[in-house]
C-alpha cells in the first residue's frame, strides 16, 4: 500500500497508504488470509524515511494495514472495504493515515477499472481538512514487470513514476521517483520490498 508529509520539505511526515501504486491507496483488496510484509525507505520529504508495513486481507472485501515508522517512531493504521465489484469495475471506501502522532483518519473513496493488463483509478480523499483528487494508472508489461504513475492533488503531494519487479511470485521490489506538486518540483526517491505469505486459507 506505498504510500506524504503535510507539505513536502516543509513539515515532518506522518502519512502512509495501504500498498498499491507508488503514492495513492488503491481500491483492490488484499486476498483474504494473505499477509504482506514490506520494508520501505524514502526521501524524508516524502514521509518517514524508514517504515515497516503489514497489510492483511480479512475477507474478500476488507483489509487492514499497519505501518511502523522508525525515524521518528510512529504507528499508522488504515482500512479499506470493497463496496461493489462487477467485471473490471470496483468501488472501495476506507480510512487511512490514522497516526499515533496525532493525525486523524482520512476517509477515501475510489473507483477502479481493472482490466487484464491495465488498471485505472480515480477518487478523492479528505486530508488536512480539504478534499484532494487521486488518479492512478499501471500497465503490466510482462509477467514480472509493471510500470505505474499516480497523482494526488494538494500542496503536500506529488506525481510519481515507478516500476514493480516480481523477483519471485511472493517477492516484489518497487522503486519510484516522486515529483513534488509544489515548487521547487524536486525529484525524490522511494523504494519498497514486499513479501506476501499465507496467514490462513
Amino acid at each position: 500500500m506505498a504510500l506524504l508529509a503535510s507539505a513536502l520539505g516543509l513539515a515532518p511526515a506522518v502519512r502512509a497508504t495501504t500498498k498499491g501504486l507508488n503514492q495513492i491507496v488503491t481500491p483492490d483488496i488484499q486476498p483474504a488470509g494473505v499477509l504482506s510484509i514490506s520494508g520501505q525507505v524514502q526521501d524524508a520529504r516524502i514521509a518517514n524515511p524508514a517504515e515497516v508495513q503489514l497489510e492483511l486481507g480479512l475477507t474478500s472485501r476488507a483489509e487492514v494495514a499497519f505501518f511502523q515508522g522508525l525515524r521518528p517512531g510512529e504507528e499508522i493504521l488504515g482500512a479499506e472495504f470493497n463496496l461493489w465489484r462487477q467485471g473490471p469495475h470496483l468501488l472501495t471506501a476506507g480510512a487511512v493515515n490514522w497516526s499515533s502522532r496525532g493525525g486523524g483518519a482520512e476517509p477515501v473513496l475510489e473507483y477502479g477499472w481493472y482490466a487484464r493488463r491495465d488498471h485505472l483509478i480515480a477518487g478523492a480523499i479528505r486530508a488536512d481538512r480539504r478534499m484532494e483528487g487521486i488518479l492512478g494508472w499501471s500497465h503490466q508489461l510482462t509477467g514480472k514487470l509493471q510500470v505505474s504513475a499516480d497523482y494526488q492533488s494538494g500542496p503536500g503531494n506529488a506525481v510519481t513514476l515507478g516500476v514493480t519487479v516480481s523477483l519471485r511470485p511472493d517477492l516484489q521490489l518497487n522503486p519510484a521517483v516522486y515529483f513534488a506538486n509544489t515548487r521547487p518540483h524536486r525529484a525524490m526517491g522511494y523504494l519498497v520490498l514486499s513479501w506476501n505469505l499465507t496467514a490462513w486459507r
